[in-house]
């Protein structure tokens, strides 16, 4: 049987998605588990590898087992067996042939910043701002991100084309909490955290909004900034 879940996890708790040997990650314990039922080994494809620190509301994860569970009775096991930083929200039979990360149709990242007094208790879960910062100026930073561009220089790892589409980007406050939404159909690494960074260099006063500009379009390097992980979410997946 061909499965899919929607999962919930605390970044802070994992070293990242991708099962790493010596380390906890998500994947891992989630294989772990399925181990235990399927008394088997099983192998989980996940929608996005999020890293060390980085959360999700909606990460998705597609596998097969060797036996035949109904989904109400597969999320129990696994939710007992995961809880508490993972939490399985959904489980559905899918076709063989799905795959949670190439049939992804458009995926959402929430990134959060608490513009308002420090709280001790947000800080594994919001970038805490020391600085005043113009939101106005990072929303024209958000402009200039929408539509197709070549990211190359708001990714890291190598690849042949890092060119990809932002279709909207909002923003909002509540609490003294900025939470700002990418929507796009694929995101490399760091590539959510690399441009709020810039958004949050320029909101601050500390770089001019034509260093955006010349990263979207040079094709040599220029180093830009990262948002620190523990603001950010993988909020939707899409299919």
């Amino acid at each position: 049987m061909y499965y899919l879940i929607r999962i919930a996890y605390d970044g802070s708790k994992f070293y990242g998605f991708q099962r790493l040997n010596d380390v906890e990650s998500v994947q891992k314990v989630l294989e772990n588990a399925l181990v235990v039922i399927n008394k088997k080994e099983v192998f989980v494809k996940g929608a996005g590898r999020t890293d060390r620190g980085v959360h999700a509301l909606d990460q998705c994860v597609s596998f097969k087992l060797d036996i035949n569970i109904d989904c109400d009775g597969l999320k129990k096991a696994l939710n007992s067996l995961v809880e508490p930083y993972i939490y399985i929200k959904e489980v559905k039979e899918v076709d063989k042939d799905f795959h949670a990360r190439f049939n992804v149709k458009r995926k959402t990242y929430l990134y959060k910043i608490n513009i308002g007094e420090y709280n001790p208790l947000l800080s594994d879960y919001v970038y805490q701002s020391k600085y005043k910062l113009d939101i106005d100026k990072m929303k024209e930073v958000g402009n200039l991100y929408l539509g197709v561009h070549d990211f190359s220089n708001f990714v890291s790892g190598e690849r042949d084309n890092n060119e990809c589409v932002i279709y909207d980007i909002n923003y909002r406050i509540k609490d003294d909490i900025l939470e700002i939404r990418f929507v796009g159909k694929s995101f490399y690494r760091y590539m959510v955290r690399n441009l709020v960074g810039m958004m949050i260099e320029i909101g601050r006063g500390k770089e001019d909004i034509n260093k955006v500009k010349m990263m979207l379009e040079a094709k040599e390097s220029i180093l830009g900034y990262t948002a620190p992980a523990e603001g950010l979410y993988l909020e939707k997946i899409d299919y």
